[in-house]
């Protein structure tokens, strides 16, 4: 899924969604949102999605970036608490 997402066909740029995904790198029209979607997703608002459509990407190219975005995010969320679980279960043996 992670490879699809980021390398398959799409309106957004694979240059671009693989950078939502890392959160790094993002262009800045499309900063903002993209740091939203990762770290505040509850501030995203109507206004951050008009303000990129504004800067000439479409609603299929938003919705690439910001699923991205969230996948990124929620994958390096679980790869700390994987890590977190190891730690704590190598502190107990």
């Amino acid at each position: 899924m992670v490879a699809r997402i980021q390398e398959g066909d799409g309106e957004a740029s694979r240059e671009q969604r693989r950078a939502a995904f890392r959160d790094e790198g993002v262009e800045a029209s499309l900063r903002e949102l993209v740091s939203k979607v990762c770290g505040r997703p509850r501030e995203v608002t109507d206004g951050d999605i008009a303000a990129v459509r504004s800067a000439g990407f479409s609603e299929d190219q938003v919705f690439e970036v910001c699923v991205c975005a969230a996948l990124g995010q929620a994958s390096r969320q679980l790869d700390s608490a994987l890590a977190a679980l190891d730690a704590a279960a190598g502190e107990k043996v």
